[in-house]
């Protein structure tokens, strides 16, 4: 048996809250959590500036909010932050800390699961950290809207397994040929080895909407013609300098610079985001709720 068909058994069994527990008979169901992974095929193209501005004005829209940073082994998005916390998703798994324990405050009212950077062996989750991982969401009391997956890039395991979590996949991509040759290997890859359908394509560091619409249009034939999948076109953010000076003081774009055209263009995806929109698809994969 094969991990998806393994994680299918799994996920197929599910549990009944106690009367008296949130969400049991005697409490109110709770909200359903919009999961959703942002991710890419190649390196470099700004997915976790893009999570973290996501989350600050999802939070500003009175959206609770949770990052989980999944670039486990090289992650960064405290860094981004400008946070120190004492405990992430390493000491999670090995059982050391709780989740409640690892979550930290971010700006804005946001909340962060950090990870780890520089230990290997969290490069590919074992099963059993799979289920400890899920075993912690699902103990959380106060769970959020939205759930940010902040994926590292390419099609490693742990990449895979983070994208066939979430209900909703948002690609992101540049102009440059190599960006988009890598997010469609990656769509192929979890379309036909994992089921995955629904993609969304966000396009990053792009000069005028015309470019970004050839980008999506590019990417869309080829994904029609080849995998006869149909993706979504999220939006665009506009190249903007005011990044890296936001990277180098340790700030989000969306606090130093709230006016400025790709803040403008990450409102609108948030928007976007918040609108009613199709129900989240079933992977086959872990569920972190039930």
């Amino acid at each position: 048996m094969d991990q998806a068909a393994m994680l299918r058994q799994i996920t197929g069994q599910k549990t009944t809250a106690p009367d008296d527990a949130p969400g049991g008979k005697r409490g109110a169901r709770q909200n359903k959590i919009s999961v959703i992974s942002i991710t890419s095929g190649k390196g470099g193209v700004g997915k976790t500036n893009i999570t973290a501005n996501l989350a600050y004005l999802l939070a500003g829209m009175k959206k609770k909010t949770l990052i989980l940073d999944a670039d486990c082994g090289l992650a960064n998005i405290d860094l981004i932050l400008g946070l120190t916390p004492k405990y992430n998703l390493y000491h999670v798994l090995k059982g050391e800390r709780t989740l409640r324990e690892a979550i930290v405050n971010g700006p804005g009212g946001i909340k962060i699961l950090a990870s780890s950077s520089g230990i290997q062996e969290m490069s590919s989750l074992t099963m059993e950290q799979k289920l400890t991982l899920q075993d912690e969401f699902n103990s959380l009391q106060t769970r959020p809207d939205f759930m940010l997956i902040d994926t590292s890039a390419g099609i490693s395991d742990n990449v895979l397994y983070f994208n066939m979590v979430a209900g909703e996949t948002i690609v992101v991509a540049t102009p440059e040929p190599t960006s988009l040759t890598d997010a469609y290997a990656l769509i192929k890859i979890l379309y036909q080895r994992h089921a995955k359908k629904r993609f969304s394509l966000l396009v990053n560091m792009v000069k005028t909407p015309n470019e970004a619409k050839e980008v999506f249009l590019r990417l869309a034939q080829a994904t029609n013609h080849f995998l006869n999948l149909a993706i979504e076109e999220l939006g665009y953010i506009s190249y903007d300098e005011n990044l890296q000076r936001g990277v180098r003081q340790q700030k989000l774009l969306t606090e130093l610079y709230p006016d400025s055209p790709s803040v403008k263009c990450l409102r609108a995806v948030a928007e976007r985001l918040c609108r009613p929109r199709p129900e989240q698809e079933s992977n086959g994969a872990i569920s972190f709720f039930n």
